[in-house]
């Protein structure tokens, strides 16, 4: 599908009815240090005072999200890492209400796979107020647990289960705090450790049930990882499709074969004309396969963990996954 830059809806009334909302984390944003730039900005375009919402422990932006949209809010900017953005996008998919990202987490996701200023708040601030709109797909989950209840989430980057979802339920929150994105070595180390494998039979796109063993297998609506890592190299965010991996590494050369594909040929190869005619002559490997698709059931012999777009989501004993296309609006810098 091709990008469609959606310039921010326009009305009769003046530019100073216009008003953004801000829904922050408190934990990754200072908020008194940002507000003097917000409210320069607001007065050099003329926007109102922006309503600025708090995130709690209990209510991490659903029921800001929503606050928002009861406001009548022409922009709603998310402050926060992936978690904060996943629900905020939640709240608004489908509402037809811009939503700006000002990246403020360990992974920034969203915005690394729209190539969006990470460490710029002032120039994030601008593309909230200033900037043109894209529309992108969100994928919908409902995910079935051992005890027989369903919960429907939506996510915009990844869902996944097997390596990624065990290593984000091992990882010690305090030390991701301090420590970033090396918090997750050590659980790394513990989810490579577990020997279990998946069994699943999964349905993609009504195409009949098929059984499989994997040690991972992850769903995307982006392609792109922390470290510049490009685990979907065919993931568009607004192509109406998810891509899907699947990791099947036997021992130790198994993984040695995942990390030639991941790292070599999608993080270097694939960037240059040369290097992508020699990947023509490399053979797949069984130990790593990609699908693509619009909606996935996926049904395992036990109770998984599952994680959406960083964050754990529990254990899944089945799901049911599908794509809803151009359902968000995201705020792009104008020359986007």
């Amino acid at each position: 599908m091709t990008d469609v830059a959606v310039p921010p809806e326009t009305t009769s009334d003046s530019t100073s009815t216009r008003r953004a909302v801000l829904i922050y984390n408190p934990v990754k944003l200072d908020a008194d240090a940002l507000r003097p730039a917000l409210e320069a900005l607001e007065a050099e375009t003329g926007w109102a005072e922006t309503l600025w919402l708090e995130t709690t422990e209990e209510d991490p932006g659903a029921g800001q999200a929503a606050e928002a949209l009861k406001a009548g809010a022409d922009v709603v900017i998310a402050a926060g890492g992936d978690g904060t953005v996943r629900v905020v996008a939640e709240a608004l998919r489908g509402s037809g209400v811009p939503l700006a990202l000002l990246p403020s987490g360990t992974g920034n996701l969203l915005a690394r796979n729209l190539d969006l200023t990470l460490d710029d708040a002032e120039n994030s601030l601008r593309t909230a107020l200033t900037g043109t709109d894209r529309l992108i797909d969100m994928a919908v989950i409902d995910i079935r647990g051992d005890d027989g209840r369903t919960r429907r989430h939506s996510y915009l980057v990844m869902a996944g289960l097997g390596l990624d979802a065990k290593m984000l339920a091992n990882t010690d929150d305090d030390l991701k705090a301090k420590a970033g994105w090396l918090a997750y070595v050590k659980a790394i180390g513990l989810a490579l450790r577990d020997k279990n494998q998946l069994r699943l039979r999964y349905n993609l796109d009504g195409q009949g049930n098929k059984t499989l063993r994997a040690h991972t297998i992850m769903i995307g609506n982006c392609g792109s990882l922390p470290a510049n890592i490009l685990l979907l190299p065919d993931a568009a965010v607004d192509d109406g499709e998810f891509d899907i991996v699947v990791l099947r590494p036997e021992g130790f050369f198994g993984w040695i074969q995942i990390m030639t594909k991941i790292f070599w040929e999608n993080g270097v190869l694939r960037r240059t004309t040369a290097g992508r005619r020699l990947m023509g002559l490399t053979k797949e490997v069984r130990a790593l396969n990609y699908l693509k698709g619009k909606a996935l059931v996926v049904s395992l012999s036990r109770a998984e963990q599952i994680q959406l777009d960083g964050d754990p989501f529990g254990e899944a004993r089945s799901f049911k996954t599908w794509v809803d296309p151009s359902s968000l609006i995201v705020r792009m810098p104008p020359e986007a």
